[in-house]
C-alpha cells in the first residue's frame, strides 16, 4: 500500500511516536517516577503536536524544496499548531485548574460538586512547543 511509503506521513509519525516516548523519559527526570499514560497523555515535555507538524514540515520540506506551495502550506499549518498549542490550549488547561479548584470548594450538596474533575494538562509552554518542534 502507498500509505505506508509516505516518507512524510512516516515522518510526521515517527516524530509524534518519539515525543510521546521521551514524555516518558522527561517525566521521570523531573518526578523520579516512571508514568506510561504519557505515551498516550496530552501537555507536558516535549510537544507531541509540534514534533508532529515539524516531522511533515521537513520531510515535505526535503521531498518537495522548501519553494513548494506543499511546503508552504504546510510551514503555516505547522506555524497555527504550535501557536494554537502554546496558547490557546495552555490557557484552557489553566482555566480548567482554576475550575477544578472552585470546584472542589462547593459544599457536598451543591448539584455542581460530584462533577469529574476537568483534563487541566492540556497545552504547553512555549519551551515545550520548541522542544518538540
Amino acid at each position: 500500500m502507498a500509505i505506508f511509503t509516505n516518507a512524510p506521513l512516516l515522518a510526521a509519525i515517527l516524530s509524534f511516536v518519539f515525543a510521546q516516548v521521551a514524555k516518558v523519559f522527561t517525566t521521570w527526570y523531573l518526578d523520579r517516577k516512571w508514568d506510561l499514560t504519557r505515551l498516550v497523555g496530552s501537555g507536558g515535555m516535549p510537544s507531541s503536536h509540534s514534533a508532529f507538524v515539524t516531522g511533515l514540515c521537513t520531510a515535505v520540506g526535503f521531498a518537495n524544496g522548501t519553494s513548494s506551495v506543499e511546503f508552504a502550506v504546510c510551514f503555516v499549518f505547522s506555524a497555527i499548531v504550535m501557536y494554537d498549542a502554546s496558547g490557546v490550549r495552555q490557557h484552557a488547561g489553566k482555566q480548567a485548574n482554576v475550575l477544578n479548584q472552585i470546584i472542589s470548594e462547593l459544599p457536598p450538596e451543591h448539584p455542581v460538586s460530584e462533577v469529574r474533575p476537568l483534563k487541566d494538562a492540556l497545552g504547553h509552554t512555549p519551551i515545550q512547543v520548541f522542544a518538540g518542534a
